[in-house]
């Protein structure tokens, strides 16, 4: 991952799910923290946990923050 930061979360959509996109591939729907960091995971960062996501400055948060999962 080389940008400053290659992971962009959506604003939650009308079922509470936000996109995540990891550089410029949308991975798909998380519902939650766990579900980022289950993306983050698969892409090459395999100790990445719920505490990174919520730390972390690798992720742009986009609609609200890591406890923003309703619209």
């Amino acid at each position: 991952m080389a940008d400053d930061q290659p992971v962009v979360i959506y604003p939650p959509d009308e079922e509470g799910g936000r996109r995540v996109q990891i550089v410029e591939t949308i991975l798909g729907r998380a519902y939650s923290v766990r579900d980022v960091a289950r993306f983050i995971q698969e892409a090459g960062l395999p100790d990445f946990d719920e505490m990174d996501v919520v730390r972390s400055g690798l992720i742009e948060w986009r609609g609200g923050g890591p406890d923003e999962w309703t619209r």
